[in-house]
């Protein structure tokens, strides 16, 4: 009879068949981790930190998507205002969270695009997070005191040339949209009228309305009343498309100054590293808010234009903050506009 041999390190063998066992138990269990993860986040609140003070506009947006963000997730989504240097102090905060999808960031144009140029900041605004959603934007409007002589876009290009050494534009402060905006029409008309930066949106409007200067660019939902009361004009919609609250208001390209587009849009981010499934539930409450009638019509009231669902997602987000900071980045620094 043959008898097969034995092998010659049975020990060795065992030993290798051990760790591919412990090997496979590992992976088992990560993976079973993983997806204990996916199926139980989010186990606890979720923090959206808004990086300015209560009450503005960039509170009111976050505040009305909170609440049915929580009814999809099932857990309650928390508003905490984080304001200070521009918004960089809020944003810094999520920056250093944990990458859990607790911790979310609320910002836009002005935190993660223009104060990359403006501030040293302590983080990257484009490498240091991942983008969750895409929100409302909100376009802006070029306004004028009443007594300003050019009844349109055609007819003010031409008086600010000839008006260079008088011609005063407001804004509501260095390195604001408004502000950058109102550089980029000097460079769009070669008119180098004077700047007038305030602190604050309404010292500026104030000073337009009280007819001490000429100029100001600012939001539909402080110009219309305005308009509609006869107590200033607007030019023009700084968009590709008018408003649906103003429809009779031309745009930038109707008017004759195309391509002169500015409008604050709004975004999500969480810390980078955030894991993938958790910023996909975090986007699709996102997109079930957006789509709740109440919430957009509330939202449409308020002057803001909701993105279609195709924009509303991370890639949207990730590529319009690339094409504005390939857009803004170059004026801030040609005109060498540094935070106060």
């Amino acid at each position: 009879m043959l008898v097969a041999p034995r092998p010659r390190n049975l020990k060795a063998l065992h030993m290798r068949t051990c760790r591919i066992i412990a090997l496979l138990t590992i992976a088992a269990t990560i993976g079973c981790a993983h997806v204990a993860r996916a199926q139980s986040w989010p186990a606890r609140p979720i923090t959206i930190v808004v990086p300015f003070p209560a009450g503005g506009p960039t509170d009111v947006l976050p505040r009305i998507i909170a609440d049915r963000m929580g009814s999809s997730l099932g857990q309650k989504v928390v508003i905490e205002n984080s304001p200070g240097a521009g918004g960089s102090v809020g944003i810094g905060r999520v920056a250093r969270a944990a990458p859990d999808g607790y911790t979310v960031a609320s910002g836009g144009l002005g935190t993660h695009v223009i104060n990359g140029a403006i501030y040293d900041l302590h983080y990257d605004p484009l490498n240091d997070f991942e983008p969750v959603a895409l929100l409302p934007s909100t376009p802006m409007l070029l306004g004028a005191r009443n007594t300003l002589p050019a009844k349109n876009l055609h007819e003010l290009i031409p008086w600010l040339k000839g008006n260079q050494d008088k011609a005063l534009m407001a804004t509501p402060g260095i390195g604001t949209l408004a502000h950058v905006a109102s550089v980029l029409l000097q460079d769009l008309t070669g008119a180098r009228f004077q700047l007038v930066n305030y602190r604050g949106g309404p010292p500026a409007l104030q000073d337009l309305l009280g007819e001490r200067v000429d100029l100001l660019i600012n939001q539909p939902a402080l110009f219309l009343p305005l308009v509609r009361d006869g107590r200033m004009k607007v030019y023009a919609v700084l968009a590709k498309k008018r408003l649906m609250q103003a429809p009779e208001l031309p745009t930038v390209d109707e008017a004759g100054l195309p391509g002169f587009y500015a409008s604050i849009w709004n975004g999500l981010w969480v810390p980078k590293a955030t894991p993938k499934d958790v910023i996909a539930k975090l986007n699709g409450a996102v997109v079930d808010a957006l789509s709740d009638p109440k919430v957009s019509e509330h939202l449409t009231d308020l002057g803001f234009e909701i993105p279609s669902p195709a924009q509303q997602t991370p890639e949207a987000l990730n590529h319009l903050q690339r094409t504005e900071i390939g857009k803004w980045w170059p004026i801030i620094k040609a005109a060498n506009i540094k935070a106060e």
